[in-house]
């Protein structure tokens, strides 16, 4: 049975009270439910993470290699900063699919620039909650052709 990571970084644990206009009412616990429900149907084990400290989501990236057949990660505004993350995605030599619940590209100019998408197998974003179930979708296709 393929393993999923579905990794979240700095501020994503106060989904649905954060930003609603920006982010939506939906909470992170919501969201990891619904991926949960998702990969019952897809036949897939996810597990679920949260942090708000650069340090440990790398970590968590590291000890992906050899665990799991995927990441999808949202880093959140690390997304557009760190390098550190890019990194370990890079090393880690685990396929990672980008995630953001806002269209990051129709934002401030400072989150145009991402340092994940370069070394993830793709980018979904601005579908809000929706876009995790997407996330994994590609991920397992992704998957799929790389056998």
């Amino acid at each position: 049975m393929r393993r999923i990571l579905i990794l979240n970084g700095p501020n994503l644990n106060l989904l649905g009270t954060r930003q609603p206009e920006v982010y939506g009412a939906t909470t992170l616990s919501d969201i990891e439910a619904m991926c949960r429900t998702h990969a019952e149907t897809c036949g897939v084990t996810v597990d679920f993470s949260q942090s708000n400290h650069e340090g440990v989501l790398i970590d968590s990236i590291h000890a992906a290699r050899g665990k799991q057949d995927g990441i999808i990660l949202n880093a959140g505004a690390l997304t557009h900063t760190s390098i550190a993350l890019m990194d370990a995605i890079s090393s880690a030599e685990v396929p990672v699919v980008e995630l953001h619940l806002s269209n990051i590209h129709a934002r401030e100019s400072f989150r145009h620039k991402s340092w994940i998408a370069p070394v993830a197998v793709g980018q979904i974003c601005g579908f809000g909650a929706r876009g995790y179930v997407l996330a994994m979708d590609a991920l397992l296709g992704h998957l799929e052709a790389a056998k």
